[in-house]
C-alpha cells in the first residue's frame, strides 16, 4: 500500500468519533455466582445507563432489569459496586432514586428501602449478602442537613427498616461476611484522610438476627492503608495493607497480621470506587490474586506452598471475582479491548465473556505504547506511556517531529495504564504523539512515589508533565512548537496550571478541571472535602497556598489558547470552576472555546457529548496549529479566533 506524506494531525483515520461510542460499553464489577456470571455495562447510547447483565450457565445473556432502571450508586459521588447476588436473587442500587431493589429470577424489581426524604438523598453501595440470604450488609450515605455515612443491615425480604451496624466514622467501606455467617469485617476512616492514606480495619461477631457484637479493631496504625478485607474458605480474615510501602496481602491472626506474599508490587488500586476486588477465596483454601508490577499485571494462586503464577495473555487485570471454583476477571491489553473473561487457573487460558467493544481497526493503525522513565526535578525520575503516531497509510513530512499531546490523568491519586482505548488511538491515528504521564503522586509505584504529591499538588504533577514533554522533544519524538496538554478533573487542574504558569504548550483542553482550589475546598462533596489537606494544606489556614496554586487567581498570566469542557450537573467540580476561567479568557481576548453539557456529571456518559467533545478538541487543535482535520469533522466555534 502506498504511504502518503501529510501534515501531522491531518491524517485520515478509521477511528471516527462515532467509533468512540458505536458499540462501546463500559465494563465493571464482574461477579460469578451459582453458575452465572454478572457484570455492569455502561451504555453511552442509552444516555450512560448502567445495566446489570447476567450470562447464565447455559450461555444465554440477558439484562437483569428493564429500561426503567440503572444500577448506579452515588455514594461518595463516584459510586462503585452497586449490586450483590445470592442464589440468583439480585440486589442493586437504582440510579434514579438511589433505593435498593430486589430482583428475583424472572421478576420485576421490588424496592427494599424507603423513599428518601429528598431526591437521591439516601444512598447504598458495596453490598454483601449473608450466607443464609436474609440480610444485605452495605454502606449507606444519607444527605440530610449534613452527610452521614454508616454501615447498615437490610432485611432482604423488606420486613424491617435498615439496622445500623457501625457508625461514628466519616467513611465506611467493604463490609464482608465470613463463609459461615458468624463474623463480619469492614474498613473505616476519618477526615482528613483518604482511603489510601490511613484506614482502620474492624471485625465483629454477627448474630443470627443481623446484629453485631464484640466489635474489635484488627488494624489501626497511623500511615497505613488497609483495603479489601474478605474471608478465605476457612474463615480467616484476609486483607491488603501498604504497611511496607506496597499494597500486599495479609492474614489476620491473634498474634498480628502475617504477610502472605511480600513483594514490591501492588495488590490493590486506590479506592476511588467502592467494591473493587483484587483477590478471592478458592474452595480448597487457596487464594487467587492479581497484582501489578512495572512491566504489567500478574495473576496467581497462593497456597501454603507459595504463589503459583498463572500465565495469561492480558497485560492488565483490573478486578477479579470467584465463586470458589471458577474465576472471572476484568482485563485489557495494549492491542485488545477491555473484556470480562473467565480464566482457567490450570492453563491460563481465557474465554471472553463480554468485550467492551469489537476491535474493528487493523493493528497497523494502532499505536502500542512504550513505557518511559524520564528525568524530572530534584534529581528524581517519573513515568509515562509514550504512544507514537501510527497509521499505515500516512507518514509525516520529512525531518519533522509530530505534535505531542501530554495527557494528565485524574485523581490525582490514580494512574494511567496501557489498555487499548480508542480515545487515545483517535489522536495517534491522526498523526499526534501522546504521552500519558504517571506523574509523582500516581499509584502503581509504591507509597513513597504516591506521596511525592503530599503538599505539592500543582507543583510535582506540573513539573513532571512539562519534563515529559521536554524529554520527548530532546529525544526527537515531539515537535517543540506543537506541544499540547489535556486532562480531566485533577488532570484538568494540571492542564490549567500548565496553560497559566508555563509557556511551553501551544494549547490545551481542560475537562471539568479545577481552576480555583479555594472554591473546590469549600464546594466539593464530602468524600473529597478534606483531600486537599494532604495535597496542599488545611483550609482555610493554607489559603495563601491555595490561591498561589490556583490558575483562577493568576489569570493575568494567561496567554495560551484553550478549550474547556464541563458537565452542568457535576457535583465534584461544579460548573462555576469552568465559568470562572471562561470569563477570564473572554476578558483577555484570548482564543478559547467552551462546551457545557446538560445532564452530564463528573465524566461524560452520553454518546452525543462524547462524540462532540472529541471532534471539538481536534478542530480546536487544527485551528491553533494550522492544519485541516481529515474526515467529516464538525468545527468548533472559537471565540477571539482572530487572535490565533
Amino acid at each position: 500500500m502506498a504511504v502518503n506524506r501529510a501534515p501531522y494531525g491531518s491524517w485520515l483515520s478509521p477511528i471516527s468519533s462515532e467509533l468512540l461510542v458505536g458499540d462501546v460499553v463500559g465494563l465493571s464489577f464482574p461477579l460469578i455466582e451459582a453458575g452465572s456470571t454478572y457484570w455492569v455495562e455502561a451504555r453511552p447510547h442509552e444516555g450512560g445507563r448502567e445495566v446489570l447483565v447476567r450470562r447464565g450457565a447455559d450461555g444465554a445473556v440477558a439484562d437483569v432489569f428493564g429500561a426503567n432502571f440503572s444500577a448506579r450508586t452515588l455514594v461518595h459521588e463516584y459510586g462503585g459496586r452497586s449490586y450483590a447476588v445470592h442464589r440468583g436473587t439480585v440486589f442493586f442500587s437504582n440510579f434514579a432514586d438511589q433505593r435498593v431493589y430486589r430482583v428475583n429470577p424472572n421478576s420485576e424489581p421490588v424496592a427494599l428501602t424507603a423513599e428518601p426524604p429528598n431526591l437521591r438523598g439516601w444512598r447504598y453501595a458495596d453490598g454483601c449478602v449473608t450466607p443464609d440470604g436474609k440480610f444485605l450488609a452495605c454502606v449507606r450515605e444519607r444527605h440530610d442537613d449534613e452527610v452521614i455515612n454508616d454501615l447498615v443491615m437490610i432485611a432482604t425480604d423488606g420486613s424491617a427498616e435498615p439496622r445500623v451496624l457501625a457508625s461514628g466514622h466519616d467513611f465506611f467501606a467493604s463490609p464482608r461476611v465470613s463463609p459461615d455467617g458468624s463474623k463480619i469485617a469492614w474498613v473505616a476512616w476519618n477526615h482528613p484522610n483518604m482511603p489510601w492514606d490511613d484506614t482502620l480495619l474492624y471485625e465483629a461477631d454477627l448474630e443470627r438476627d443481623g446484629a453485631v457484637s464484640s466489635i474489635r479493631v484488627v488494624v489501626a496504625n497511623a500511615g497505613e492503608s488497609v483495603v479489601q478485607p474478605d474471608y478465605d474458605a476457612s474463615g480467616s480474615l484476609i486483607f491488603v495493607s501498604d504497611r511496607t510501602g506496597w499494597w500486599n496481602l495479609y492474614r489476620a491472626t491473634t498474634a498480628g497480621p502475617i504477610a502472605l506474599y511480600p513483594r514490591d508490587a501492588e495488590f490493590a488500586r486506590p479506592a476511588w470506587l467502592l467494591g473493587s476486588s483484587n483477590f478471592g477465596a478458592l474452595s480448597d483454601g487457596s487464594l487467587v490474586a492479581t497484582w501489578s508490577e512495572p512491566d504489567g499485571a500478574r495473576l496467581g494462586v497462593l497456597d501454603a506452598a507459595g504463589m503459583r503464577e498463572v500465565p495469561i495473555e492480558w497485560s492488565i487485570v483490573w478486578e477479579l471475582a470467584t465463586d470458589g471454583e471458577r474465576v472471572v476477571a476484568l482485563v485489557a491489553s495494549a492491542v485488545k479491548p477491555p473484556a470480562i473473561v473467565e480464566v482457567n487457573l490450570a492453563t491460563g487460558r481465557t474465554e471472553v465473556v463480554k468485550a467492551s467493544f469489537i476491535n474493528s481497526v487493523d493493528a497497523d493503525y494502532l499505536s502500542v505504547p512504550e513505557s518511559i522513565e524520564f528525568p524530572t526535578e530534584n534529581g528524581l525520575s517519573a513515568h509515562a506511556l509514550y504512544y507514537p503516531p501510527t497509521n499505515r497509510e500516512f507518514e509525516g513530512p520529512d525531518g519533522e517531529a509530530p505534535p505531542l499531546i501530554v495527557a494528565s490523568h485524574g485523581g490525582p491519586t490514580s494512574s494511567s495504564d496501557a489498555a487499548l482505548r480508542y480515545s487515545i488511538q483517535y489522536w495517534t491515528s491522526r498523526g499526534f504523539a501522546v504521552a500519558d504521564v504517571n506523574y509523582g503522586g500516581s499509584t502503581g509505584y509504591g507509597r513513597a512515589y504516591r506521596e511525592r504529591l503530599k503538599g505539592s499538588w500543582g507543583i510535582i504533577d506540573l513539573d513532571d508533565c512539562v519534563n515529559a514533554a521536554k524529554y520527548l522533544v530532546n529525544t526527537g519524538r515531539a515537535d517543540p512548537n506543537a506541544l499540547l496538554i489535556h486532562g480531566g478533573s485533577a488532570g484538568g487542574y494540571t492542564t490549567l496550571c500548565a496553560l497559566t504558569f508555563r509557556s511551553i504548550f501551544r494549547a490545551g483542553a481542560s475537562y471539568f478541571g479545577v481552576g480555583d482550589l479555594s472554591a473546590l475546598a469549600k464546594d466539593t462533596h464530602k468524600f473529597e472535602s478534606r483531600y486537599l489537606d494532604g495535597l496542599i494544606g488545611p483550609w482555610p489556614a493554607a489559603r495563601a497556598l491555595f490561591e498561589e496554586r490556583s490558575p483562577a487567581f493568576h489569570t493575568e498570566l494567561l496567554a495560551t489558547p484553550m478549550i474547556i469542557f464541563q458537565g452542568l450537573d457535576d457535583a465534584v467540580v461544579p460548573p462555576n470552576q469552568a465559568e470562572q476561567m471562561v470569563e477570564a479568557l473572554r476578558g483577555k481576548g484570548l482564543p478559547f472555546a467552551y462546551l457545557a453539557y446538560e445532564g452530564e456529571q463528573h465524566g461524560f456518559r452520553q454518546a452525543k457529548n462524547i462524540m462532540r467533545t472529541a471532534e471539538a478538541e481536534l478542530s480546536f487543535y487544527g485551528q491553533v496549529l494550522g492544519f485541516d482535520p481529515a474526515g467529516n469533522i464538525v468545527a468548533v466555534e472559537v471565540e477571539n479566533a482572530n487572535a490565533l
